[in-house]
Order: structure tokens, then C-alpha cells, then sequence
């Protein structure tokens, strides 16, 4: 697998900001050369329509015909200066030329004619470009024709103009875009500053400390980052507080049984043990096992149950089935102790009886539920106990209903949240268990975002019995999908 390359944060914000400012520069030197241009031809283009039009003024008719009196001419409308050389023409309606120079071009046969009123354009003159401005004159008594004035000027001054507009603003540019790429450096590496002292306070903290970071201390930008960083580690505080309570919890369950397994082997070898007493130790020592054994299996359950949401495999599952299956491998126990054991719920086929979930989960779930009633339900061949296990489904409510009842003595109201902590054994009742079973239960119940609830029975009676629901959300059930 190509492994990705990694980038940094802070070159890529500098090459966002760099790029385009870079980019715009050279726009920018080409937008100033287009308003210097123009700006440099404003004031030349004012005295060649002055000039312009004082050549018009000149213009006289005698005797029929159009005369130049170049006699009063002002000296400045033809005097070349020391960078440029003017150009002037005078042309007769007839189009003969009446003074001026004769090889100077005539407007474009397409300008607009326009008497009296001065025009401008580029055009070239012996091989040298020319700004020129021409006009057309009505004269009293002359021909229907308009005379036509132009006067011509080469472009060094407004080039020169044109350049030294440019440079002023482009020097100053040299100066100002360097201080403004260290500005942007200086700014971005500011900008930053609060991720390294971010990193440097996560650096500082000790191995065992997973408290929360202080979101208010960073950027708004940043604070959605130190939020889930925070969630990481509360998830991760579970996680290790999760393992020290199951060490916790292995290390007191099997405490007790591991020490009366060496109490009663220390017994079985002495040596005035009598056989009676050595089988007696051994029947100990088996019973002693047994317990070990199912602590250890509920510890393993409760460890996996705690294991977290993120690894639960889930599918698609027949509640009914499941049940019926736990409470068929739970027959042979409950004879044992005397006590009717049942299904009386919706048929595996029944609609509504499909939801999605872990299968070994939801079997340990039922299997710790009608362990818990079968150790707390008073039974013998007189008066049997009677535990019932049943699947309802409610389509109007969208809920699945598991329930598990029996006919004991019921939990009292102080104790129905107590029962549901490690450990915890309702006083009075000498029934084996780990106080683990119920716990389990309500991890996996957790685990599959349902809710268990606990009531009586029969309230008020003298055997009001307990029932135990948890509430699941169904599935619709696929057409010819088997039984899990």
C-alpha cells in the first residue's frame, strides 16, 4: 500500500496565500500599464485638441474658395518640442491639401463625421506612431463639404509619461511585497502558535492523566478538534477503568473460592483424614470448582459485554427463536430445582418478532435472566416455582418486548437499582449466584440501546413475584429469511 504523503498545515495555508498574491502581481503590473497609458495621454491629447482647434480658427473663404492664413499662426501650434515633432494639415472640401503635410493619413472613410467638434486617434507617420486629432470645418459660403484640420504628434513624451507612472508604482510595489510576504509569515506563524502549545500541554501531561484538555484555551477553529481529542479520551478512561474493574472484580470473586479450594485440600492430606472426611473434602473442593468456573465464565461475559459498541457485531435475528432456544438448554436446572419452566410468547413465525443485534449477547442476556429467576424463585414438589419467559411485539408502538417472571418473593423498591451493581445480593435468600448476572444484563442492554425495567408481578400479594422487560426496536421481518 503507497503510503500517503504527509503535508504540512502551515506550507499549505502559505501556498494558498502566496499563490494567488503572487499571481495578482503581474495582473496588476498589467492593469497599471493600461491606466498609465491612458493617463498619460489626457494631457497631450488636451493640447492637440487646443491646437486643433486654434489651426481651425485660421481657416477663412475668399472668393469662393477655402485660404489658410498661416501668417498669424501662433508660433505654439506648430513648434516641435525636444522629444516629439507636431504635424499639421489643412485639406479643402474638394480634399486638396492647403497646407501642412500632404503624406499625413486621412480618416478612416467609416469615422463618423462630426463638424466642429474634435476627434482623436492613433495612426503612423513615415514609419513612426502618431497621436492625432482632426477636426471638420463648415465655413460660410464654401462648398457643402466640410474642410478637415488635423494636427499630429509622435508619442515619446506620453512613452516616457507612461514609464514613469509605472515606475511609481511599481517601486514602491518592490518594497511592499516582500514586507508583505514576511507579514503573512509572521501573522501564519502566530496563527499557529496555539496548536504547538497545544501540542507542547498534551506532551507535558503524565501517562495515567486522561482529564479533559481546556477547549476554551484554543481558537474557535480548533476547539471542534480538542472536543473529539476529549471524547477520545473519556472513551479511553472507560476502556482502563473497564479493565481495572474486571481485575477487581476477578481478583474478589475468585478470592473466596480459591481459598477454601486450599483450605479443603490442606484437610484432605492430613494424615489422621479419614476416608468419610476425605470424600467429604473432595465434594467441597468440586463444589468449590463449580463456583470458580461460573465466576469466571460471568466475569468473561461481563468483560464482553463491556467490550464496547464499536466491536458489537450485529445481524439480523429471530427474538422468538432465541429465546425458546436459551429457555430449552435451561430446562434441565430448572427441573432440578423444581420449578415450571416455560415459553408462553409470540411464535417464532409471528411478525414483528425480527430485530437486529449481537445473538451471543442477547443469549447470555435471556440465559442471566432466567438464571437470576430460577435461583430467587422458592420451589419444591409441594408448591412448585414457576418461571416464564415470553417475546411480545407491539407494531403500534414499535417496541419488542422481552419478559422474564417468576412466582418468588419479589425485589423490594429500595433494592431494584442496587441489584443491577456488581456484586449485589438481596439479603435473606441463600441462593448461589456471583452478583454478576443481573449487570450483565443491563451492559447488554445498554450495548443494544434498549432499557430494562423491573416490577411486580402480583402487587400487594404475598408472593408478588417479579417480572423483568426490556424493550428493543424491532425489525420488519425479511420474507423467506431462515431462523437465526
Amino acid at each position: 500500500m503507497k503510503r500517503t504523503e504527509q503535508r504540512s498545515l502551515f506550507g499549505e495555508i502559505l501556498d494558498w496565500m502566496l499563490t494567488p498574491l503572487l499571481l495578482l502581481w503581474p495582473i496588476s503590473l498589467a492593469l497599471t500599464w493600461f491606466v498609465a497609458q491612458d493617463l498619460a495621454n489626457k494631457p497631450f491629447d488636451r493640447t492637440l485638441e487646443y491646437n486643433a482647434y486654434a489651426l481651425a480658427e485660421l481657416l477663412s473663404v475668399q472668393d469662393g474658395l477655402v485660404r489658410v492664413n498661416l501668417a498669424n499662426t501662433d508660433a505654439g501650434v506648430l513648434r516641435a518640442d525636444e522629444s516629439d515633432v507636431v504635424y499639421f494639415q489643412v485639406r479643402a472640401p474638394s480634399g486638396a491639401v492647403l497646407a501642412g503635410e500632404r503624406d499625413l493619413p486621412q480618416p478612416p472613410a467609416d469615422a463618423l463625421v462630426a463638424a466642429d467638434e474634435v476627434q482623436l486617434r492613433d495612426d503612423e507617420l513615415r514609419g513612426a506612431d502618431v497621436r492625432v486629432a482632426y477636426i471638420w470645418v463648415h465655413l460660410p459660403k464654401a462648398d457643402f463639404h466640410p474642410a478637415l484640420v488635423q494636427v499630429a504628434e509622435t508619442r515619446s513624451k506620453r512613452s516616457v509619461l507612461a514609464t514613469e507612472i509605472i515606475k511609481g508604482v511599481l517601486l514602491p510595489q518592490l518594497f511592499v511585497l516582500p514586507l508583505a510576504l514576511l507579514l503573512v509569515w509572521l501573522a501564519l506563524t502566530r496563527g499557529i502558535k496555539p496548536l504547538h502549545q497545544l501540542e507542547d500541554r498534551i506532551r507535558r501531561r503524565k501517562p495515567g492523566d486522561l482529564s479533559p484538555l481546556d477547549n476554551k484555551a484554543v481558537p474557535l477553529e480548533v476547539a471542534p478538534l480538542v472536543d473529539s481529542v476529549n471524547d477520545l479520551l473519556e472513551r479511553l478512561h472507560e476502556s482502563v477503568a473497564t479493565q481495572k474493574r474486571f481485575l477487581a472484580d476477578a481478583a474478589h470473586q475468585l478470592k473466596t473460592p480459591l481459598a477454601g479450594l486450599r483450605m479443603q485440600a490442606d484437610l484432605a492430606q492430613r494424615r489422621d483424614t479419614s476416608a468419610e472426611e476425605l470424600k467429604k473434602s473432595l465434594l467441597q473442593i468440586g463444589r468449590a470448582s463449580v463456583r470458580a468456573t461460573h465466576a469466571v465464565n460471568q466475569l468473561l461475559a461481563l468483560a464482553r459485554a463491556e467490550g464496547g459498541a464499536s466491536t458489537l457485531q450485529r445481524q439480523r435475528l429471530n427474538l422468538a427463536q432465541l429465546v425458546i432456544d436459551v429457555v430449552h438448554d435451561s430446562v434441565p436446572r430448572a427441573l432440578a430445582k423444581h420449578i415450571d419452566l416455560g415459553y408462553d410468547g409470540a411464535p417464532p413465525e409471528a411478525p414483528g418478532v425480527w430485530m437486529e443485534g449481537n445473538a451471543t449477547l442477547l443469549s447470555e442476556l435471556v440465559r442471566n435472566l432466567l438464571d437470576n429467576a430460577i435461583n430467587y424463585t422458592p420451589s419444591s414438589d409441594a408448591s412448585p416455582g414457576v418461571v416464564t419467559a415470553r417475546v411480545v411485539t407491539d407494531p403500534f408502538g414499535q417496541v419488542l418486548l422481552l419478559q422474564v417472571e417468576n412466582s418468588g418473593p419479589g425485589i423490594a423498591e429500595e433494592e431494584r437499582e442496587l441489584i443491577f451493581q456488581p456484586f449485589y445480593r438481596s439479603l435473606g435468600h441463600e441462593a448461589d449466584g456471583s452478583g454478576l448476572g443481573l449487570p450483565i444484563v443491563r451492559e447488554i442492554v445498554r450495548q443494544h440501546r434498549a432499557s430494562v425495567q423491573l416490577d411486580q408481578l402480583h402487587p400487594g400479594s404475598a408472593q408478588p413475584g417479579t417480572r423483568f422487560t426490556v424493550r428493543f426496536a424491532p425489525l420488519a421481518q425479511p420474507r423467506g429469511l431462515p431462523i437465526a
